[in-house]
């Protein structure tokens, strides 16, 4: 009985200590607001190829075709703003080029305005993915 009351009275110290020592801690730290860096902001999960990630954005700003120049028309539609026809063609031109040149074919259509229709934008990560090992 009597091993039964020590164990809980250490115990019971072992948590007033914890939790002093918390209290003193807490008392001690800076009560300024984290501040938030917008560099790792930019990558939020939604677009097809992650700006942080990409070695393509940090090497290049300049605008590369592929053989694509007809696409220059959907410049400011919405990526749910396209017919099925319409999603097609970017489809037919996705399917046309090497694996690897499909990020920098995503990175090239962000820097002309143009985003990928909805219904291609799954089969784009996908081929990404694979191509980075994800």
């Amino acid at each position: 009985m009597q091993l039964i009351f020590c164990i809980f009275i250490a115990l019971l110290l072992l948590g007033v200590v914890a939790a002093v020592a918390g209290w003193l801690r807490y008392r001690r730290l800076p009560e300024e607001e984290p501040v938030l860096n917008p560099a790792d902001m930019e990558c939020c999960g939604q677009h097809e190829v992650c700006e942080k990630e990409s070695l393509l954005a940090a090497i290049s700003k300049q605008v590369e075709y592929y053989n694509d120049e007809e696409l220059d028309r959907f410049r400011g539609v919405a990526s749910d703003g396209f017919s099925a026809d319409e999603t097609e063609e970017f489809r037919e031109i996705l399917y046309t080029m090497r694996n690897d040149e499909v990020a920098g074919w995503v990175r090239s259509l962000q820097l002309r305005g143009i985003s990928l229709p909805d219904g291609i934008k799954d089969e784009v990560l996908l081929i990404v993915g694979e191509r980075r090992g994800l």
